[in-house]
């Protein structure tokens, strides 16, 4: 079944297919239709990317310290929450890691949030975004563990604990290391897909009463699964940095 087009993407298709072809020329890649080589997930990614520098533009400008604003005290409050969150969950050290995980945070939470705007898709709902921050949320875990532990120590962690054990342990350990981007991936993208069906379907049926209860439901949903995905990359953070402590 063809991707219907949003209107977002007929504007990128009609303005800018000629640079989007250029890229994957350069990647050796090359569009179904060069007519139309930009697709909703893509879009609706960079319109995410711009609402948030916008929102954080404006709202430094008003940043005050005696006389902060609502907004502001609104990203306080989430700001606190997170680092927190990131205490609790990846160690006394996870703050310092709090960068990543508040930016993946309100990127997914912003990015399911627009599947409630008319007109609007989730890109999360689509396979390729969840799984490029799950690729991100991997290569960063597994950067900072190595930083923490040193290659070595990295590979004595995946080892295990006793040296007779590891040619067992080895194996299990990359098995377990690399299933968590297929993990999170397929945790954030059913369950947006999921939830922007059932909406799409109810909104067929009426448009009363019920398509509320449905699109109540799908944001208390964005704010779930943008919250798992952060703790879990917070705990994968903090698995490798503590591990490395106890070494110390």
């Amino acid at each position: 079944m063809p991707e219907h087009e949003l209107g977002i993407t007929k504007l990128f298709n009609e303005f800018l297919a000629g640079p989007a072809n250029s890229i994957l020329a350069m990647v050796g890649k090359h569009a179904e239709d060069p007519a139309k080589p930009w697709s909703n997930w893509m879009t609706m990614q960079i319109l995410v990317a711009l609402i948030i520098v916008v929102v954080f533009g404006l709202l430094r400008s008003k940043i005050s310290w005696d006389k902060p604003g609502k907004h502001q005290h609104i990203w306080e409050t989430l700001y606190g929450f997170l680092n927190d969150q990131s205490e609790e969950a990846a160690g006394h050290e996870g703050p310092h890691y709090l960068h990543l995980f508040s930016t993946l945070f309100i990127f997914i939470l912003i990015a399911n949030l627009t599947g409630v705007v008319p007109l609007f898709e989730s890109p999360t709902m689509f396979a390729q975004v969840p799984l490029g921050l799950a690729l991100v949320a991997f290569f960063y875990y597994n950067a900072m563990t190595i930083q923490a532990q040193g290659f070595g120590g990295f590979l004595k962690h995946l080892a295990g604990p006793v040296w007779w054990l590891s040619p067992l342990m080895f194996p299990i350990e990359v098995i377990s290391h690399l299933a968590r981007p297929l993990s999170l991936t397929i945790r954030l993208y059913a369950n947006m897909y999921a939830g922007e069906q059932v909406t799409i379907v109810f909104l067929g049926m009426t448009y009363l009463f019920v398509p509320v209860i449905f699109m109540g439901l799908h944001v208390f949903v964005s704010f779930l699964q943008a919250y798992i995905f952060a703790l879990l990359t917070m705990v994968y953070v903090g698995g490798g940095i503590e591990h490395a402590h106890e070494e110390h």
